[in-house]
């Protein structure tokens, strides 16, 4: 048995290695990564964006980071399942904490986000991102583009958020539609997984219903992304409200008849292929949340995010 360590966040001395700390102990990082706001030499970095101010429903999302980084700590000390192998052996990855936001002056909002996204972004790092409600996808995907181009979509989501918008809103229901109209998603070559509901416009983006992925097998749903994507840069952005509510009770706009955590997982595994340059998940929200489960199934979105980094870095 390897010699066990504790709040590996803050004793590591680099960015790759396993932490051996116990899993019902120590500091509370994304998956035990040292904690730090010098992201040089980085492969990839987690942060956290506590904001919650743009939801239509049920508050609660600004406390997703945390929630996330807890419930990452089962993935500790064993190599990572479905990728079979120590995603921090070569991969550096650095926890950067939270993006630090005015919970008064929520127009600043978006340009902090995109403002500090951007300089994380800018050193070539991955950057995964914690949310939040969904509005922070927004100025998420402008820091991408500004590096990258106008970007493909991937987009897991009961909704899709293209509710009318006069470009000024800070709204989780409208920012897709935003990002459509000005350029900065790639309508013709962006997906929706999962939706549930209706909006006034499509805004040219494909769309995979609740009830057509349940008639589907994983590969089939892998498939469809891969061709829509096609070679362009893409940013992947998970909202938990994607699963149904029996595997997601913690958010705050639940829609029922929605895949299994593991459909969805089963999925993700199979995007391993496509030049994805950024992404979240969001709209984990503790509050309503039993055992942790939706939580579990942040982290493991997020898990899945950094184990196609590394087998691609490998």
């Amino acid at each position: 048995m390897p010699p066990k360590s504790i709040d590996h966040a803050f004793t590591a001395h680099q960015a790759v290695g396993a932490a051996q700390d116990p899993t019902y102990a120590g500091a509370l990082s994304f998956m035990r990564r040292k904690y730090s706001k010098d992201v040089e030499g980085a492969d990839a970095v987690v942060w956290g964006v506590p904001f919650d101010a743009a939801v239509s429903n049920r508050p609660g999302a600004r406390f997703g980071p945390q929630a996330i980084r807890r419930a990452s700590a089962i993935f500790d000390n064993d190599p990572q399942y479905p990728f079979h192998l120590d995603l921090f052996e070569k991969l550096a990855v650095v926890d950067y904490g939270d993006c630090l936001l005015d919970y008064g002056n929520h127009q600043e909002t978006p340009a902090t986000i995109e403002r500090e996204a951007a300089g994380i972004v800018a050193n070539g790092a991955f950057l995964v991102t914690l949310g939040g409600d969904h509005f922070v996808t927004w100025p998420l995907l402008k820091a991408h583009e500004a590096k990258h181009g106008p970007l493909a979509l991937i987009q897991f989501d009961a909704h899709q958020d293209t509710w009318p918008d006069d470009g000024k809103r800070i709204d989780h229901g409208s920012f897709v539609g935003r990002a459509a109209r000005d350029g900065t998603i790639d309508a013709a070559h962006s997906i929706q997984i999962g939706i549930r509901t209706h909006a006034p416009e499509d805004c040219g983006i494909q769309m995979l219903h609740g009830h057509e992925i349940e008639e589907m097998r994983a590969g089939e749903i892998a498939e469809v992304i891969r061709q829509r994507v096609g070679d362009l840069p893409a940013y992947l952005t998970f909202d938990i409200d994607c699963l149904d509510p029996a595997f997601a009770p913690g958010t705050g706009t639940p829609v029922a008849g929605g895949p299994s955590t593991a459909k969805v997982l089963s999925v993700l595994r199979q995007l391993g292929g496509l030049n994805v340059v950024g992404a979240d998940i969001v709209e984990v929200s503790p509050a309503y949340d039993h055992a942790d489960i939706t939580a579990i199934a942040g982290a493991s979105v997020a898990m899945h995010y950094l184990g196609l980094l590394a087998e691609k870095r490998r």
